[in-house]
């Protein structure tokens, strides 16, 4: 199949998997739609879509004359219990299939969730003290916990059922990329902590645990979650499997620490003895991020729009080392492969060209 028959609906296109998405289908000669609440993309090429996922009816209209060929879902609301985000992500994905349905258009439909598929909700692990084994491999069943990562898939299965479409599903840990008003930029977020460290002289302190900061980790750039995302929607042998998406390397954020330090100019504190929350350090910093943008004539002064410390808190202060297994694509034939340190480092270079960062 040409590639140019193929038109793509990117579902949270603003987003750090989204925009990346995006350009990677735009490259690859796509079709290529974002939908979005809010529709300031800045991705030439990249046809605008508002709409609200929880109003059938502005789906409608706004889709009445897109037929997409495949489908990616790669945004979700954040509500107050897991509960709700049972209830409102399940909807998101049900009622765009719904919408989507009658037109017989649709031969994909790619599904990004995460590691909390093996690690539960974040509460879950730390109270319980049962920690889940390690590498995450994506044999290993859901947990009985409730989990709005289990409720997106049972919609993207049932309407596959009905509708004969072929899907994908697929897990990144740590996403690191470029995107502006994202809620979970651990990549921005501490280029935003290491650039207030250095603009006042303090010191760049590890915020996690003691088993993240000596275990082995990975993280998932973008870039290569994008690539596999396009890779799975066009390849026989990747169809209606569960996919595990990580850079390829492996680190410890003992040596990864002082990397990152090393490029801003500032000292680095490993981990002493107690979880120091990034959220905790961050709390003041509005008024000195200010400051920062009008000396170095920065884009963004909303450091809410920049950074989320309580997403990178939850991410590095984990009570275990989490490691991923990259089984299923691998076997299948994906051979990307994306060194973490460039990640970071791509990243701070784009932020700086972008003027977000000094």
């Amino acid at each position: 199949m040409e590639n140019n028959k193929n038109i793509a609906l990117v579902v949270g296109a603003t987003g750090i998997t989204g925009s990346n998405l995006a350009n990677e289908l735009i490259s690859q000669g796509w079709t290529t739609y974002g939908l979005s609440r809010n529709t300031n993309n800045n991705i030439e090429e990249l046809i605008s879509v508002k709409a609200d996922l929880l109003d059938t009816g502005s789906l409608k209209v706004a889709l009445e004359n897109i037929s997409p060929t495949h489908v990616f879902f790669t945004t979700w609301m954040r509500n107050d219990t897991e509960e709700e985000n049972i209830l409102v992500n399940s909807a998101l994905v049900r009622n765009l299939l719904n919408v989507l349905s009658a037109k017989k258009s649709v031969q994909h439909v790619a599904l990004v969730t995460g590691l909390k598929h093996y690690l539960g909700p974040f509460e879950a692990y730390a109270k319980e003290g049962k920690l889940p084994e390690t590498p995450l491999r994506e044999e290993q069943p859901r947990l009985p916990l409730p989990n709005f990562y289990y409720a997106q898939e049972d919609e993207v299965y049932a309407a596959s059922e009905r509708d004969g479409f072929s899907w994908s599903i697929h897990r990144p840990h740590t996403v690191i990329g470029y995107a502006v008003g994202n809620a979970m930029n651990m990549g921005t977020t501490l280029a935003v902590y290491a650039s207030i460290c250095k603009e006042t002289g303090r010191k760049f302190i590890w915020p996690g645990s003691s088993a993240q900061w000596n275990g082995i980790s990975d993280v998932t750039d973008a870039r290569i979650l994008a690539k596999q995302l396009v890779w799975a929607s066009t390849t026989e042998e990747a169809k209606n499997t569960a996919f595990n998406i990580t850079n390829g390397d492996i680190f410890r954020w003992k040596w990864l620490w002082y990397r990152l330090a090393d490029y801003f100019g500032v000292e680095a504190v490993g981990f002493e003895n107690e979880i120091k929350p990034l959220e905790k350090e961050m709390q003041n910093h509005e008024e000195i991020w200010s400051q920062i943008v009008k000396k170095y004539n920065l884009k963004e002064e909303n450091t809410e729009r920049l950074s989320s410390a309580w997403h990178t808190d939850l991410d590095l202060g984990r009570p275990l080392e989490v490691m991923t297994d990259m089984t299923n694509s691998r076997k299948a034939g994906f051979r990307e492969f994306q060194n973490t340190e460039d990640s970071f480092f791509d990243l701070f270079k784009k932020l700086k060209e972008e003027k977000i960062i000094p």
